[in-house]
């Protein structure tokens, strides 16, 4: 187990992508914890996919201030703006920064690269100049089980090879663990780079496979499963990512000399995942049963009228398999959710917000 060696409680924090799936999640993590401090949020709010659903999270996050001893501050701000992340910085000095900002999406990046080289590229960049001349105690950074590409071992461990990136989204993340290394090393900066295995759950992003087929099926549409369904996923809980991240980020790497008297890069990377892949037609068929039960779909729905299974499509990978182990060995901690409790959580939120958003919740009985 690796020394906790920084305490969150107080401290100043600043959480890019706040908004965002795995940014809310944490933001609310975090002021249920804190009893003093400063968290700042950080986002551009883009309209990738629909900002209410960003606007939602963020009501989520007031309403987990209103019971917190923690301050919380929303900034709308662009990482590839540098002026603006510099004035963030000068003005709140975060000890500890958490990115989770990113152009999000491999298909995505097969018709928008530039999205993707702004955001993911130049937008880290002024991250990492920013903690460069303002140094923060710890810079964690959201990598993506997308690159291991076309690796063929498994399960995919942090030390296999990961240079043949099979979309631009993976190649751009792969660049971020290599910016943050360089910069370890040559500023002695502490980071910590965790790569994301699927993540899903409660308001989650609409682009996402599990969100989109919900809203598909709901309205009687067909959806279609690559691979004729038998790609494999290790679908991550976004609680258990949550939980990784919130662990990590109390825990800096160490500045220090190697045997030969030079700066050792104080820098980690570690896999966050289930550890169990499930085929993705398995997947669907629990988040099929899930939405029945949750009253989205009626009682007698034929699934398999309402699915195509199609070739694999360009830019993904057949099987995502995490090793978890390094995060087990010095945090302690494995993803545990299964997907069947991960799903329920879903549908029954799923439900809900169908609710908010046509104006009907508590109407039904």
């Amino acid at each position: 187990m690796i020394e906790r060696n920084l305490t969150l409680n107080g401290k100043t924090i600043l959480v890019t992508g706040s908004p965002g799936f795995v940014g809310a999640n944490l933001v609310m993590r975090l002021l249920r914890e804190m009893d003093a401090g400063h968290i700042i949020s950080f986002d551009n709010m883009s309209d990738y996919y629909d900002p209410k659903l960003k606007e939602y999270r963020l009501s989520l996050i007031g309403q987990a201030k209103q019971t917190s001893g923690a301050e919380h501050t929303f900034i709308r701000g662009d990482l590839a703006d540098a002026d603006c992340l510099r004035q963030v910085f000068a003005q709140y000095r975060p000890e500890i920064v958490v990115n989770l900002a990113a152009q999000a999406g491999v298909r995505y990046s097969v018709t928008h690269p530039e999205a993707y080289i702004s955001s993911n590229m130049i937008g880290f960049y002024h991250l990492l100049e920013a903690c460069r001349h303002y140094p923060a105690a710890h810079l964690v950074f959201a990598s993506s089980s997308s690159v291991y590409g076309e690796n063929s071992h498994v399960p995919f461990c942090v030390e296999d090879p990961t240079d043949h990136p099979v979309s631009l989204y993976a190649a751009t993340k792969k660049s971020n663990e290599l910016l943050a290394y360089s910069y370890a090393k040559l500023y002695r900066l502490p980071m910590t780079g965790l790569r994301f295995f699927t993540v899903y759950g409660p308001a989650g992003r609409p682009d996402m496979f599990y969100y989109s087929a919900a809203e598909t099926l709901s309205k009687g549409g067909t959806i279609r499963l690559f691979n004729y369904g038998n790609c494999e996923r290790d679908f991550t809980y976004v609680d258990d990512i949550v939980e990784g991240v919130f662990r990590v980020m109390q825990a800096a790497p160490e500045c220090r000399e190697g045997a030969d008297g030079l700066p050792v890069p104080p820098y980690r990377l570690y896999n966050i995942g289930g550890g169990q892949p499930e085929k993705l037609l398995d997947f669907v068929t629990v988040l099929q049963e899930e939405l029945v039960q949750a009253g989205v779909l009626p009682p007698d729905y034929d699934f398999a009228a309402h699915r195509e299974l199609v070739p694999m499509q360009p830019g993904d990978v057949p099987r995502t398999y995490a090793d978890s182990s390094g995060l087990e060995h010095d945090f302690g901690f494995t993803p545990k959710t299964g997907i069947r409790e991960g799903l329920r959580a879903f549908a029954q939120w799923y439900r809900s917000y169908q609710e908010i958003v046509s104006g009907t919740e508590g109407s039904h009985t």
